[in-house]
Formats: C-alpha cells, structure tokens, sequence
C-alpha cells in the first residue's frame, strides 16, 4: 500500500514560507500604505540590495521567477536580437516560451558546457557564428547560477564569461533563481559574483529561499532598466499593494539570514550527497554545490520510493533530483537514505533514465 505522499525532497519551492519572512508580511498589513511601491516598506528593501551588492543599483519586485526572467532579458533585446544560453537552462527547458514572447521574438541561442555551465570558448564560437542581417543579432548571455544541474559558477567563470560578453557588446543576465545558494557556497560577497564579474542584471530568486511570493529584478548598469516598471506593468507584474513582495526582502537582508537559510540548505544537501555515494547501485551524478543532489538509482529504488510516499523528479541530467530547503531537517535526510538503503540491495542493475518537469 503506498504511503501519503511526502514533497519533503520534490523542490524547494514545496516548503512553505519562513517564520521570520511570514512576521515581516503580517508587519506590513498594519495600517495603510501608497501603491505601486511608493511606499517605506519598498524603499527600505530596495536600499537593503543597494547595501547587500555595495552598489547603487535598481530593483524591481515582481511576483515569480518566470517574470524575473523574461522580462529582465526583453529589456536586454530588440525582437531580431538573441539571447545565448546552455541547453538545460531554465531560460530555454522550463519557462513556455515566455522569454521569447515578452521579448516580441527574440530567439534563444543554444550552447552547451560541462555541469550545466556555459563554456567561455562554446559562447565566443555561437557570437561569432554569423555576422550577416539573416541571423538573429546576439545580444544578451544568459547563465544560470547555481546551474539546472546544481553546480555553481566560481567568479573566474563568471569573469570569464563577461569578458567574451563585453569583448562582443553583450549585455549579461544571471538567472539567481537560488543565487543565495551559490553564494553561500562560493563563501564570496554577493557584489564578486555579479557586477563586479559583468553580470548587468540579475533575477534574485525569493520563493525558493523562503517567500511566500515574489522575486527581486536587481539592475547594476541602471540605464538598462529606465523602462523595467513600464514592461512589469504591462506583463501584469506591477503589484497594486508591492509592500507585501518587498517585506520579505527587509528580514532576509537582515543580519544575513538569507545567507544562514542557503548555508543550511546546502549542508543538508551534502550530507545527502555524501549519504548516497557510498551506497551500492546509487550514484552521485554532479558535485553537489548548491542544496541539489542528483543521483541515479536503480529501478527498484523508485518504486521502492514512490510506494513509501516520497515525491521528487527525475529531472535533466538522467537521475533524481533532491532538493534541499529552509525547512528541510537532518531527520528528513536521514529518513531518505534509509530507505534508499533498504531498497537497494534488492534492486536489479537497470537504470531509469526519464525527463520530468523541474520546479
């Protein structure tokens, strides 16, 4: 008999908000308040970036990561443009074709890279491809950090990948849908991965680190974003009372709890990986970097799995994906590798490779 489903390891979007994230909403439904983000509270998250990246930058906050992205590369491109990004990217695999509506046609570029980042030396040979009026004229990079395969960009890679992008008049967008994740384990200041390494706009991902809604836009070279709000109003993103998108933002820009929330994450997602390296018939298919694990597991172990209740995908990349969150526990992980353990050694030696849908 199959147990109640558990979405413990399914996305870190299945937890719910963090306490101190749902405090700071509650804060911001005291009394009334102007629209549109005219008010203190989206003044006071917006400077909270300013400080967090030591620089001035502009922000916008919009309601989810498919709006963070798109619209952030439609303010990068004209509609005969392209966007250059890896072949698993979110951009281009998970995101219905929304970058190339918001941008009235503008076409992704495929390139690939290994670990799901994108290869300095694969970019410069897709810009310098065609140069003639027939081809979609490159204009943006677009690179994932952490990557769909849970690997992170050190800042050379990212400097690396600015430079071609500058060197050929590219603008840079960084997918940071769990960019506190990469953050957290590259140990460096959130200003080294990002403007300081090219990247001239950046979609900081907030439901995954413990919003209930929302997503921060963040502008570095600001004059790309003078028209953001007119493109967030017209995508249906501009919120009426933006106070309750911004609160979160003023608590985890705090005293670096966004950084303590992605560090425990990600050490979970170790204890996981290292959990089932050592299990027969299980193997760890990329380092774990961020709070992802993707393993592959002999069939038996999924229906092993699914018949316990456990939800997850098996996802890009060829095996399952475990994410780790805020909420996850050791005693969840724990719980996981036990019974993987217990369904190993019964299982055959075929493996299942299947693309699902990732979160």
């Amino acid at each position: 008999m199959d147990l109640p489903a558990n979405y413990t390891f399914a996305s870190d979007n299945t937890s719910g908000a963090c306490p101190e994230v749902m405090e700071a909403v509650l804060r911001a439904n005291i009394g009334k308040m102007p629209s549109y983000g005219d008010d203190p509270i989206t003044a006071q998250a917006s400077d909270a970036f300013r400080d967090l990246f030591e620089t001035d930058c502009d922000v916008y906050f919009v309601f989810n990561g498919t709006a963070a992205n798109s619209l952030a590369l439609a303010s990068l491109c004209q509609s005969y443009h392209s966007v250059i990004t890896h072949e698993f990217a979110h951009v281009e695999t998970d995101e219905c074709g929304a970058p190339e509506f918001f941008s009235n046609g503008t076409k992704l570029l495929l390139t690939s890279g290994p670990l799901g980042k994108l290869d300095p030396a694969a970019v410069e040979r897709t810009v310098t491809k065609r140069r003639d009026v027939h081809y979609p004229k490159p204009s943006a990079l677009s690179l994932s950090c952490p990557s769909e395969l849970g690997t992170v960009y050190q800042t050379t890679e990212v400097a690396a990948l600015g430079a071609v992008a500058k060197r050929h008049g590219l603008r840079v967008h960084m997918d940071g849908a769990r960019f506190a994740n990469a953050v957290a384990s590259l140990g460096v200041a959130p200003a080294e991965l990002t403007w300081k390494a090219g990247v001239d706009v950046l979609s900081f991902g907030g439901t995954k680190l413990g919003t209930p809604v929302g997503e921060a836009v963040v502008f570095f070279n600001r004059a790309l974003g003078e028209e953001f709000a007119y493109r967030c109003k017209q995508a249906g993103q501009l919120a009426s009372k933006m106070r309750f998108l911004a609160a979160p933002w003023t608590v985890l820009l705090r005293d670096s709890l966004w950084l303590k929330i992605a560090s425990r994450a990600n050490a979970l997602a170790r204890r996981l990986g290292d959990a089932l390296a050592v299990l027969p018939g299980v193997r760890v298919l990329y380092p774990v970097e961020a709070n992802a694990v993707f393993a592959e597991l002999p069939e038996h172990a999924h229906e092993t799995l699914r018949r316990r209740g456990w939800k997850y995908y098996v996802f890009i990349g060829g095996g399952a994906r475990f994410m780790c969150s805020w909420s996850t526990t050791p005693e969840d992980v724990d719980a996981l590798v036990h019974d993987i353990r217990e369904a190993v050694p019964r299982a055959p030696t075929g493996h299942e490779h299947r693309i699902g849908q990732p979160s």
